[in-house]
């Protein structure tokens, strides 16, 4: 594969997930920090207006505005598909040199702790993701299969990926969450420079992903209100498996409501408050152990 030549880190793709708005802030005072002889670090606020709002979107959800048909319309008209295509403009210039790699990073309310999101299995991603959680384990990888301009941002190219970090309110900086994120971006950086360099050592020949199977929603009723809650035995519960059987809601009158599957699962952003609109009250994966070589 061709080195890595410029990079895009992405903040406040939604307005009200902090940690990226000021991280990129940051990196716009002091470029020094995602420095890297070897290639050029653009560090880029997604959504002004909707942080400056303090909400997660204006009229709709920029991180579902970058698919081919919304990019090349000449019918758009909210505020996120006019940005997705000045952010597409920026990233990939017409006649110029498109971003090899772009690090979007997000903030989840749900108990993910530090999560590294591929839209592929593309063999770069999935070394990168074994050299970072072989330097820090707390790293857990989630595989979500998008094509390339799905929609999410970080499908405009092969290499693209997202950080999700949490449990972080919405508008809420949380100070050991910021910090590690910035490490993790530090740490992606240098196995850039690494590759370029020539100097990829192996460390981890294993890596432990999660591969998005599916969403479940909340049980709702005629017109389409919630029923349930999370139960609480499974609140805080992301990355644990769930069993046929297990309880997985809990009615407005305490009755249980059980996880009807035929095979266990593992449940990630479970009750995560921005997917309450989107009808997902968690995603569920498989658990894989797979090479690296």
């Amino acid at each position: 594969m061709n080195q890595i030549h410029r990079v895009a880190i992405v903040g406040g793709n939604h307005g009200n997930e902090l940690t990226g708005v000021y991280l990129v802030k940051k990196f716009q005072q002091y470029p020094h920090l995602i420095h890297r002889g070897s290639l050029e670090t653009l560090s880029l606020l997604g959504n002004p207006k909707a942080i400056a709002a303090r909400t997660r979107y204006i009229d709709t959800d920029l991180n579902r505005c970058f698919n081919q048909d919304k990019l090349s319309s000449s019918k758009i008209s909210s505020y996120e598909e006019l940005r997705a295509r000045e952010i597409q403009q920026i990233l990939q210039p017409e006649n110029q040199e498109s971003v090899d790699t772009i690090i979007d990073v997000h903030t989840t309310t749900a108990n993910m702790g530090l999560c590294i999101i591929l839209g592929s299995w593309h063999p770069f991603l999935l070394k990168l993701a074994a050299d970072l959680s072989a330097v820090n384990p707390l790293v857990k990888v989630y595989i979500h299969e998008q094509p390339q301009g799905s929609g999410f941002l970080r499908s405009l190219c092969d290499l693209g990926f997202a950080i999700e970090v949490g449990a972080v309110p919405q508008g809420i900086l949380n100070a050991e969450l910021f910090q590690r994120t910035e490490q993790l971006i530090y740490s992606i950086l240098d196995y850039f420079e690494d590759y370029n360099q020539g100097r990829i050592l192996l460390r981890n020949h294993t890596l432990t992903v999660y591969k998005s199977i599916g969403v479940i929603d909340y049980p709702r009723n005629e017109v389409g209100e919630i029923q349930a809650m999370i139960h609480p035995q499974l609140q805080c519960q992301d990355y644990k498996p769930l069993h046929p059987g297990d309880p997985i809601f809990l009615t407005f009158t305490g009755e249980e409501i059980f996880y009807q599957g035929n095979s266990t699962v593992y449940p990630i952003f479970i009750n995560e408050a921005a997917y309450y609109e989107k009808g997902i009250a968690m995603h569920i994966s498989e658990k894989e152990l797979i090479k690296i070589g």
